[in-house]
């Protein structure tokens, strides 16, 4: 009976888009059936009138689309064209796929079999079957359309006559290379290869070594192979480090004159203890009328490095630099990112700033754009600027107070207006000399880091308003580069709400700015309980990513109408194509071309998802590293995943995650319960689901694979 509730419940205020996918969904389960729109109401519990009207709306725009077939008056079928869609596989280790598409509701399952050489991420045209396999749709692959990947890392096996690259993961078939296509790799070696060929009727494809890495377990050797996996670079080409050799680091009579100097105004960084590329400082000074002159100065870049140079070139293919846990792997040669354009204490640089005048309860009075010179005075830590901020003592604590005064209240509004707190603690290793993890620990955000961010936000978000806006509803705005991030998706967002509300939580999803209010509310109930890092996790899937584009739809997530990234551009490209076109209509130039700009956000977007999904890759194998020596050892931790081949945990004391697989659960055959994140078992309905705790042991760390497995420390393991 409850059961029925929630589910009336839920169709309150239905989209049409929601409503589309739900009748869709009641074909797809019934393919060979025809239905009226009474018969699609009761399968639906839609019981008012203006629902079902809305159902009958959808079911003849669903017609007319040539999704569903009329075949007599009211009753309706689905077409059956809908057995070919396009999409893209998502591998899983077990060597079946799952295909994702926009064209179909459902995730298709595609045995190994099935998969015809379609690999990890390849976009592909399958075709669905009339049945389901479980609760999944099943299909086969017949057409590779575009390969996701062409270069894979791997163990060089050699035998007598003949050699295998065995990849590393999220590849179900091993690379046969023949033993004059090795290039000298050696057997136990990592290496990355290619296909060259893959005969339709070979099990294996065909390939050859382009590059060996080292030896399996050395610590230079595994990073290297996280950066290849992702087709990332993991070293910077000599004749592009001997083309930053002959920048000049000297600064020009010329250069002065053209710049707003700032050199005796109080000016500091605040960066990691451990950073070497400080790409933007803050000055501060108290102006005649009362009011505080900030100086947002960031390395001017661009000065050093000019369109189309080598240099460039390389830039705008890396995209963004790497951090993995142990390493930085620059975008720009370290002569510039380290050295020229990094803003390095007691020394001169260029900047390209944005300096603001606000007044007592920060407000922005007036603000100027331009290239400037600048003197930091003080270069301090993160720690330093904290330690300041709390105890009200030290070097420049004027300038720090009252900067810190000053980005709380900018804080304060931001939030008040729509902004989405999501300050997540980051998973940091103390690690010795040879790259091996000592400790784990979090990195939280503190006053510090909210001064700079601050000011970081605001230089971008007036910068982008700065070339955006437009007055005239007639004048089309200039091409620019801008950081978007689009409205959350509302049937995910649906879905975190059902699960949050086991916790007492909710989501108001009546407006934007109700979402945003109630999600922030959401998020600080959870600050420091369990539940925290699985509802944090869940939050962000609910929400679209930010990417980089030349078509402004604003930010979401920080509630902005304009909003760019102006402030790294020692590490992003994006910054750098901010800076160019700034200074571009600066001096009053014309519209660039945005199809040549469009594309370079594109790769930029691309690329910068590359690079965190490697960081994230060299956390979890440094975090495997770590547990290396705890196997057998007992934990607490939290469930936060299941899936159709197993339950994850994730340990609470160091955030490390490992996986029980669903074959060794013998005591029942358990189902996945998607909807509520769970599995229940068939025969006892003992129910494992996201966010109990659970006390594991763990039973293997394979650091080759990056994966934990651990088993149930006993039966009675939930709380």
């Amino acid at each position: 009976m409850a059961k029925k509730k929630s589910k009336k419940k839920g169709k309150e205020n239905i989209s049409r888009t929601s409503m589309t996918n739900q009748i869709m969904g009641v074909f797809y389960n019934n393919p060979s059936k025809s239905f009226n729109y009474k018969q699609v109401a009761n399968q639906l519990l839609v019981k008012s009138s203006e629902e079902k009207n809305l159902i009958i709306e959808v079911l003849h725009n669903l017609t007319v689309n040539d999704d569903l077939e009329e075949i007599g008056r009211g009753k309706f079928k689905l077409k059956s064209k809908i057995g070919y869609i396009t999409g893209t596989v998502e591998l899983t280790d077990a060597g079946y796929a799952f295909i994702h598409s926009d064209e179909f509701p459902e995730d298709i399952f595609v045995s190994q079999r099935n998969l015809n050489h379609a690999m990890n991420g390849d976009k592909v045209r399958v075709y669905l079957f009339a049945k389901k396999k479980s609760h999944y749709y099943e299909g086969e692959v017949i057409e590779v359309i575009e390969r996701a990947k062409k270069t894979f890392t791997g163990i060089i096996e050699i035998s007598k006559n003949y050699a295998f690259l065995v990849p590393d993961k999220n590849m179900p078939f091993d690379l046969f290379i023949p033993k004059d296509k090795l290039k000298g790799a050696q057997n136990g070696q990592k290496a990355v290869g290619k296909i060259t060929d893959w005969p339709k009727k070979a099990k294996n494809p065909f390939g050859e070594i382009i590059d060996i890495l080292g030896f399996a377990g050395e610590n230079d050797t595994e990073m290297h192979a996280i950066l290849a996996e992702y087709e990332l670079p993991y070293h910077y080409p000599e004749e592009i480090d001997l083309e930053a050799e002959k920048i000049s680091e000297k600064i020009t009579p010329q250069d002065y004159k053209e710049r707003r100097d700032f050199r005796d105004v109080p000016t500091l960084t605040i960066d990691p203890h451990d950073a070497k590329d400080f790409d933007d400082a803050l000055s501060f000074q108290i102006l005649d009328n009362g009011h505080f002159e900030i100086g947002v100065h960031i390395a001017d870049v661009t000065h050093y490095v000019k369109p189309k140079s080598p240099i460039d070139i390389e830039g705008l293919n890396r995209a963004t630099s790497v951090y993995l846990v142990d390493r930085v792997v620059p975008m720009l040669p370290e002569r510039l990112s380290n050295f020229i354009c990094s803003l390095r204490p007691h020394e001169e640089k260029l900047c390209f700033s944005a300096v603001f005048e606000l007044n007592l309860d920060a407000e922005v009075i007036s603000e100027w754009f331009g290239r400037t010179i600048i003197y930091s005075d003080r270069r301090f830590t993160y720690e330093e600027a904290q330690e300041i901020i709390e105890t009200e003592e030290g070097d420049m604590k004027k300038e720090i107070l009252m900067l810190n005064q000053l980005a709380k209240k900018l804080r304060k509004r931001r939030f008040k207006k729509g902004s989405i707190a999501f300050d997540r603690d980051e998973v940091k290793f103390e690690i010795d000399e040879n790259g091996k993890p000592l400790r784990v620990y979090f990195k939280t955000m503190a006053e510090s880091n909210q001064l700079i961010e601050e000011f970081m936000l605001l230089a971008n978000k007036r910068v982008a308003k700065l070339i955006g806006h437009v007055d005239d509803k007639n004048t089309k705005a200039k091409t620019f580069v801008y950081r978007i991030h689009d409205k959350p998706d509302p049937e995910k967002l649906d879905s975190f709400n059902l699960f949050i509300k086991r916790f007492g939580l909710n989501v108001n999803t009546v407006s934007p700015q109700k979402i945003s209010e109630s999600l922030n509310d959401v998020l600080n109930d959870v600050k420091g309980k369990r539940e925290q890092n699985i509802v944090e996790n869940l939050a962000l899937r609910a929400m679209a990513k930010a990417v980089y584009s030349t078509k402004n739809i604003g930010h979401y997530g920080l509630n902005f109408k304009y909003y760019t990234h102006f402030t790294s551009p020692i590490r992003r490209y994006p910054d750098m194509m901010v800076h160019r076109l700034l200074d571009h209509y600066l001096n009053g130039e014309s519209s660039k071309n945005a199809k040549i700009y469009e594309k370079w956000c594109q790769h930029s977007s691309e690329m910068e998802r590359r690079a965190t999904d490697a960081e994230r890759a060299s956390i979890k194998y440094k975090q495997v590293e770590f547990m290396m020596d705890k196997v057998g050892k007992t934990f607490e931790g939290v469930i936060s995943g299941v899936t159709d081949w197993g339950i994850y945990v994730e340990i609470t004391e160091n955030k490390c995650e490992g996986m029980i697989p669903i074959r060794e659960m013998v005591d029942d055959f358990y189902e996945l319960d998607d909807k509520n994140y769970c599995l229940v078992g068939r025969r006892t309905q003992k129910k494992y689901q996201l966010g109990d705790t659970a006390n594991i042991v763990i039973v293997r760390a394979n650091l080759a694979r990056k994966q934990l497995d651990f088993a149930f420390a006993d039966e009675e393991n939930l709380v």
